[in-house]
């Protein structure tokens, strides 16, 4: 089930935003196809990885990008921007972390543009495999990653000037994270701030949007919606106790259009995580009575939208926890993808207070 649960993360996070952007056919669509030499550091964000932030990790990125050009109503909402694949390697220097592959997706919004040179922000998220992880007996000096698989977020600020009429050179400052999210520990993950230099191949520059007619004001914009939707999820409780517990949510949102790029969303929800009972049987004493480990809560929300494509942040409050093994509050990022116009499925980051819960994979019916 932990297998199928990181596949389905994947498929999710490949399919639905390569469907959003990359699958554009229209010749007119330029490519942009990049290389890049990448030179790092690792940050040492809790005493428990400081003896690992020693050495200086180096990479190398190859990826493709595609120009949004107008042919779908949200490239002009955006301005235009680039969607692309990219494949990245690392080298850490150090036996204990040794090598990681990643692929991931991302946007690449420009909002600096001249007929030479672009200013850009990029941000993606996809999927990291790391060889070399923590294991009890032979790698108990790996805090950091203990497991095979990784969630990875990447931001970055890009700065691409032309050398000649389609190859341009690259200068970017960025910062890479992995994390399990909690499926396995230990789970400290890592963080890389990232120095970028390489080149770009343009296929079209400057660019030349299509001459297309305004789109009109989406069909749902100012109308309320109700979406119903359950996740699953699995997380492993610490170092000593191997099995992954199941953890449940069933949620009730409500949400509104409130304009070309953004639904509000407001619901309430239900979780049960089986790991909490196994630890409340560690901590008891025979006889206690041992509270409920259910949980409900409420959120407000925002979702950012690519066509079927979201982005998903939510902020939400326990309303009922007796058990108080973590804050009053949590947080959730991640991505939604509509199938259709009414089943969609998410995969989301569960967070208290910085500190990654579960990864939630969701399905759910919009009415």
């Amino acid at each position: 089930m932990l297998s199928w649960n990181r596949w389905l993360l994947a498929a999710l996070l490949f399919g639905g935003s390569l469907h959003a952007g990359l699958a554009q056919r229209r010749p007119a669509a330029p490519l942009v196809l990049g290389v890049y030499g990448q030179g790092s550091f690792i940050i040492a964000h809790t005493p428990a990885v400081k003896h690992l932030a020693v050495s200086h990790p180096t990479g190398v990125e190859v990826n493709i990008q595609r120009q949004t050009n107008g042919s779908e109503p949200w490239h002009a909402w955006y301005k235009y921007p680039k969607v692309g694949l990219a494949l990245v390697y690392y080298d850490y220097h150090n036996p204990v972390l040794g090598k990681s592959y990643a692929a991931s997706v991302y946007i690449n919004k420009a909002f600096w543009r001249t007929r030479r040179q672009e200013l850009n922000f990029r941000i993606g998220t996809g999927v990291g495999y790391f060889p070399v992880r923590y294991n009890q007996d032979t790698n108990h000096k790996n805090t950091i990653v203990s497991s095979g698989l990784n969630a990875t977020i990447q931001t970055r600020l890009e700065y691409d000037v032309a050398l000649t009429e389609h190859l341009g050179l690259l200068l970017g400052l960025g910062l890479n994270h992995y994390s399990n999210g909690a499926t396995t520990k230990p789970n400290f993950g890592i963080n890389l701030p990232t120095v970028l230099l390489g080149l770009n191949y343009h296929q079209q520059r400057p660019f030349r949007p299509l001459d297309t007619a305004p789109e009109p004001a989406p069909a749902e914009l100012g109308r309320n919606f109700l979406n119903v939707s359950t996740s699953v999820g699995w997380k492993q409780r610490n170092t000593t106790d191997h099995r992954r517990y199941l953890v449940n949510s069933v949620t009730l949102a409500v949400g509104r259009r409130v304009n070309r790029k953004s639904n509000l969303v407001a619901g309430v929800e239900g979780f049960f995580d089986r790991s909490l009972q196994a630890q409340l049987r560690d901590t008891a004493r025979a006889g206690d009575q041992l509270p409920d480990v259910k949980k409900a809560g409420a959120y407000v929300g925002h979702e950012l939208l690519f066509g079927r494509l979201a982005f998903v942040s939510h902020l939400g409050f326990y309303l009922y926890n007796p058990y108080k093994s973590n804050k009053f509050y949590y947080e959730r990022l991640g991505l939604k993808y509509h199938f259709t116009d009414r089943v969609f499925g998410n995969v989301d980051l569960k967070v208290h207070r910085g500190s990654a819960d579960v990864i939630e994979c969701r399905l759910g019916v919009k009415l």
